[in-house]
């Protein structure tokens, strides 16, 4: 693998220092897992499709833990950090690889933005005396120092705002349970006495047209679960944490999503108007009745550390995607050069750019256009599945057919493989039917043909000139 410029400390195959920890990917992987829709975002899809989010949930973490299964696999065989990317270039060809790296970096970038957007807001909120720009613009400057710092850096600020969000999912599942006990001895739902609500109502009050639009919206909160495998290219045992990983991502969405809704679903009617509002939340609205002063607030700081760690992890994925792209030819050399902590300091600095963007959009009052840009990369989370799981079919059949040990296993190899595909393909026609994603579908479509479209530019051009290919493809290409 090419290395452009020689870092202080143990390095990694790819060149960047290995300075992640164990206990660092853990968090990681969990942070990964844990976003702000499963504070604020979840009470719309509660609200629509009744007790049955629950089912909505547990399926669509059974997606993820396959296509989590697959990449572990290929990403046990060959740690890199530009994941997926890479693996879509050796399996099925350059412009596989350029185009969903590149789209995925365009989802991250973009995210980043919003997410220093809700933080901005939230700051304002307890300190209206700063203007939301001010801070938005705080919180990025501040995480992009981080991200400019030795890749530890990044780990320990990720290991702390993991452990407040599993903190705090840890408390509202003990209290929920207590109240669902009635050993809760406080809040209108003890008073009441109203805690069969699971029970009471319809498991599909609105049918299962709600509980099929939920289960499309849940598999985008499952987003980030496969940054651990960028990640573990810094780390010093990477197959290990990958392994480690993979297998736990099952146990963290029963506990972290599928735990918290039966929790909602039995303590809140669903159609309590208050799931819908986005200035509460699920969280804020069952602490609310269970008699917690300030549940709100508290609630709202949790969603504040969750959104910095998204925005910081979203900065490093696409600093290091950045980064493999320059290595492949696919991106501008200058985005493989690292300063002398080991970090990618051009991904870092260009992958704020939209981020940059919301704040001015913000301070000019004009973030309604920021939601037009989001909306084309609504639907990246199942292209990046789809490719994934092709990825996976043809580098397991190549591997198999010279015969290479494989230690880590997807399962029932081919038909898992074969079905997630399907599943996949069929969810985008459903989207694209049921109409309630229809432009979320479409203009991630267009995104990602004006990517594959550049991608042949860039490679007439081939921005990667002097580098050679095949010193940064150690296995024979598949295309």
């Amino acid at each position: 693998m090419a290395v452009y410029k020689n870092t202080s400390g143990q390095t990694s195959s790819n060149g960047l220092k290995t300075g992640l920890k164990s206990r660092h990917l853990t968090m990681i992987s969990i942070a990964g897992v844990i976003g702000g829709a499963l504070f604020v975002g979840s009470g719309n899809v509660i609200y629509a499709a009744g007790p049955a989010v629950i089912l909505a949930y547990a399926l669509g973490g059974l997606l993820v833990l396959f296509i989590m299964r697959m990449l572990g696999e290929m990403a046990v065989l060959n740690p890199d950090s530009g994941s997926f990317s890479s693996y879509a270039d050796r399996a099925i060809g350059r412009w596989a690889g350029f185009s969903i790296g590149w789209l995925y970096w365009c989802f991250w970038t973009l995210l980043m933005g919003w997410e220093a957007y809700v933080a901005g807001k939230i700051l304002h909120n307890w300190f209206p005396f700063i203007p939301i720009w001010a801070y938005m613009l705080l919180v990025i400057v501040s995480l992009i120092w981080v991200n400019l710092q030795d890749v530890k850096n990044y780990g320990e600020f990720e290991f702390w705002f993991a452990l407040i969000k599993v903190v705090a999912i840890v408390m509202f599942m003990v209290v929920g349970s207590l109240a669902i006990f009635h050993l809760w001895p406080w809040g209108d739902i003890s008073a009441q006495g109203n805690v069969n609500y699971l029970l009471d109502q319809p498991f599909m009050p609105n049918g299962i047209a709600p509980v099929v639009t939920a289960l499309l919206g849940v598999m985008f909160a499952y987003v980030g679960a496969e940054i651990v495998t960028v990640a573990a290219a810094e780390a010093k045992s990477p197959e290990k944490e990958i392994c480690k990983a993979s297998n736990s991502v099952v146990w963290r969405i029963l506990l972290f999503y599928v735990g918290s809704m039966l929790i909602t679903v039995c303590l809140i009617p669903h159609n309590n108007p208050l799931l819908k509002d986005p200035t509460w939340g699920t969280y804020s609205v069952t602490l609310t009745a269970l008699g917690i002063p300030e549940a709100r607030h508290l609630v709202n700081f949790v969603v504040l550390t969750s959104v910095c760690s998204c925005f910081n992890s979203a900065l490093y994925t696409c600093s290091r995607m950045l980064y493999s792209l320059s290595g492949r030819g696919d991106a501008p050399k200058s985005f493989g050069l690292t300063n002398r902590k080991g970090s990618p300091w051009a991904g870092v600095l260009f992958s704020s750019l939209f981020a940059l963007v919301a704040v001015y959009l913000t301070a000019t009052e004009s973030m309604n256009v920021y939601d037009v840009l989001m909306m084309a990369t609504g639907t990246v989370a199942l292209y990046v599945y789809l490719v994934i799981a092709f990825s996976q079919l043809k580098m397991r059949k190549k591997y198999e057919a010279e015969g290479r040990k494989i230690d880590f296993k997807m399962w029932c190899f081919p038909w898992i493989t074969y079905a997630v595909i399907v599943v996949i393909i069929g969810s985008l026609l459903v989207m694209l039917i049921e109409g309630t994603y229809f432009k979320e579908v479409m203009y991630t479509s267009l995104l990602a043909l004006l990517i594959v479209a550049v991608g042949g530019i860039v490679h007439k051009v081939n921005l990667g000139k002097g580098v050679s290919r095949t010193s940064l493809r150690p296995d024979s290409t598949l295309d």
